[in-house]
């Protein structure tokens, strides 16, 4: 079970799913400004030339009250989904990712440094110098 959670949670950690979802969304509030753009511009326009469609909130032949209403209703829409989604994942995301780097396994050290440390070792005691008895700091994945 806990297999199964984790392996869901990496899915929907991924940033194609949050994207996508958001695209599909945002697209579909987009499309509605389409739509009434062409219902409240380009319809009245060509209806001037050859009909009369009807007309609600209009300036000369343009009903703009609709289109301002779909473009209210988008950036609604994004601002939402910007606000309540995209951010908290956004946040989420960065904090998986830190303890992921903070939790990852140092590299073990490659056996030609493992040498030189052996060789430097042996010199120090040939020398009468003391020898580390730890691998000195900044040098555990060199």
């Amino acid at each position: 079970m806990k297999a199964l959670l984790e392996e869901f949670k990496s899915f929907v950690m991924k940033g194609n799913v949050i994207d996508l979802a958001v695209g599909v969304l945002i697209g579909t509030a987009f499309g509605e400004v389409v739509k009434k753009f062409t219902e409240g511009i380009i319809n009245p326009l060509l209806g001037a030339f050859g009909g009369t469609p009807q007309i609600g909130l209009q300036i000369w032949v343009l009903n703009v009250g609709l289109v301002l209403s779909a473009l209210m209703g988008f950036l609604i829409t994004a601002a939402i989904l910007f606000f309540i989604f995209v951010k908290p994942m956004n946040k989420l995301r960065d904090i998986t990712m830190k303890k992921a780097e903070t939790s990852a396994v140092p590299p073990p050290m490659p056996e030609d440094v493992k040498l030189l440390m052996e060789i430097r070792d042996l010199l120090k005691s040939q020398r009468g110098e003391p020898i580390p008895a730890k691998i000195p700091a900044g040098t555990e994945g060199v």
